[in-house]
């Protein structure tokens, strides 16, 4: 059953008066619009953010999900929110400041009627608020339309998220309970600063349950585990996804130049530079719960390492080499080599490496060979085993 989602971002972060709890930097972005993905992946198709005052930060986020493709909007009063609340569709509440792991979405977005995720009350649970003495409510909750619009009728100027979830106890709402060991580890948190935001994103990205596209080839055994050390560091240094794309492009078209005056080996060393950030790119983009990039800027410096392979080469077999690895470059990304194993699939990475193996033995003609050979048959691979 699809559903919309609710988000509470009105409260003042401990940091500063002025400064919201729901624009806390997070994991690439603000705290919401986090909350606004994960909600995204978990199936809910519209995403309304409830303020009592919208600021640059909150208008940007919502500027930034837009793009993505993701419905939001932002709501001021109770009056839009009757208006635009869906009335044949239940909604995924999510408190203000609340960090819940994927699972408890995707596990609260499968469920019917009114669930609520639930923590045992304890010295880790004290940020929550308490439901009855013995429990207290971990930030995440999904509210059928009678409840929601009966709880509307009669609001007033109270807290709606707070009011919702008082009368879903009332009503017997169904309760999740959460593992002490998610409070400890920080896969369920509540954050009022920025340092208590930090530290929670530090267990998030160390947990590794970000979602990436399939891996083939060098890029999964080496550059994937590499990114995946990387890239949590950056994250903290704030450093955008996209910043590190057009840098990985930028290192590539430089690695042509040593290629091109006669020192293939210096370019394509300079090549593996340039798929690593690509690849922390992607890691980024994965921690941060965005769409995995499938466009032709994701191919950039790929593609300069397809036009190194070229350049140093400088044969029809060279030509026929690359024509190849992106056939299979492209597949990888799209998921259609999906069926086969990661070892199966050649990637531009591992051609690479294979060339520059074979130019310090002085045999890189018979490196070009050796990787067509090997891109056929991946091809092969590909095409002829049967689905899983």
């Amino acid at each position: 059953m699809s559903f919309a989602a609710i988000l509470s971002a009105s409260r003042a972060s401990a940091d500063s008066p002025a400064g919201l709890r729901a624009s806390l930097y997070f994991a690439g972005q603000t705290l919401v619009e986090y909350q606004a993905r994960q909600a995204t992946q978990a199936g809910a198709e519209r995403i309304m953010i409830l303020v009592s005052v919208i600021t640059p930060a909150l208008s940007q986020a919502v500027d930034r999900l837009s793009a993505d493709g993701i419905a939001v909007a932002l709501v001021r009063d109770m009056v839009s929110m009757v208006r635009d609340a869906p009335r044949d569709s239940d909604v995924l509440l999510v408190a203000d400041g609340a960090i819940v792991s994927q699972a408890h979405f995707d596990g609260i977005g499968a469920a019917n009627g009114n669930v609520m995720l639930v923590t045992d009350d304890s010295r880790a649970s004290e940020p929550f608020e308490r439901i009855d003495a013995g429990q207290r409510w971990a930030g995440l909750a999904r509210i059928s339309p009678d409840l929601l619009f009966g709880t509307l009728d009669m609001i007033g100027d109270w807290d709606l998220a707070l009011t919702l979830v008082r009368t879903a106890v009332q009503k017997g709402a169904t309760r999740m309970t959460v593992p002490q060991d998610d409070l400890l580890e920080g896969r369920v948190a509540m954050v009022e600063s920025q340092v208590q935001a930090d530290l929670v994103a530090l267990a998030v990205t160390a947990a590794g349950t970000a979602r990436t596209h399939s891996r083939g080839g060098m890029e999964y055994y080496l550059l994937a585990p590499l990114a995946r050390i990387v890239s949590p560091s950056l994250m903290r240094m704030q450093v955008p996804g996209l910043q590190v794309r057009i840098a990985a492009i930028a290192l590539g078209a430089v690695a042509l130049v040593p290629i091109g005056l006669g020192w293939p080996l210096t370019g394509f060393c300079l090549l593996i530079g340039a798929l690593l950030l690509s690849e922390i790119s992607d890691r980024l983009g994965a921690l941060a719960l965005r769409t995995p990039s499938m466009g032709w800027f994701a191919f950039g410096a790929p593609a300069m390492v397809l036009a190194g392979i070229v350049f140093a080469g400088g044969t029809t077999l060279a030509v026929d080499l690359a024509l190849l690895l992106a056939i299979l470059m492209v597949a990888d990304r799209w998921g259609k080599a999906a069926s086969a194993r990661s070892w199966m699939i050649f990637t531009p990475g591992t051609a690479t490496l294979i060339l520059i193996l074979s130019g310090l033995v002085g045999a890189m003609a018979s490196g070009f060979r050796v990787a067509i050979l090997l891109a056929i048959a991946s091809v092969g691979a590909i095409l002829l085993r049967k689905p899983v």
